[in-house]
């Protein structure tokens, strides 16, 4: 049996000057539909609890701009890629497994989520 997840430690990752860094992150997706408009309510929420005032969030829509999928090398939809801070990670789906989630964004590792 599983252990319940102990509660998380957040990982604040500091500047230059010893200010938490803002976290960037582009959500691409393709059209709204009900997986992309989960990604994104999730995406929302997890960074409502865990980077509070320290994130941006850019959504791409491939329907509208397909040539920018090539940047990113985006191969499947809906994917959120972390820009900032490095390095940079990729979680593909509608992020609705929250310790998954967490784990790939590196907010906290696979230790804490056993």
């Amino acid at each position: 049996m599983k252990k319940p997840a102990k509660p998380a430690e957040q990982i604040a990752p500091t500047g230059a000057n010893g200010e938490a860094e803002t976290w960037e992150l582009r959500l691409y997706i393709a059209g709204r539909t009900p997986r992309s408009e989960a990604a994104f309510a999730n995406l929302q929420r997890l960074c409502g609890e865990h980077l509070p005032g320290r994130y941006k969030i850019e959504v791409i829509d491939l329907m509208l701009h397909p040539q920018l999928a090539a940047g990113d090398q985006i191969v499947a939809i809906p994917t959120l890629v972390r820009k900032l801070p490095e390095p940079l990670r990729k979680i593909v789906g509608d992020l609705s497994n929250t310790e998954r989630t967490l784990v790939g964004l590196q907010l906290r590792t696979a230790k804490q989520c056993e």
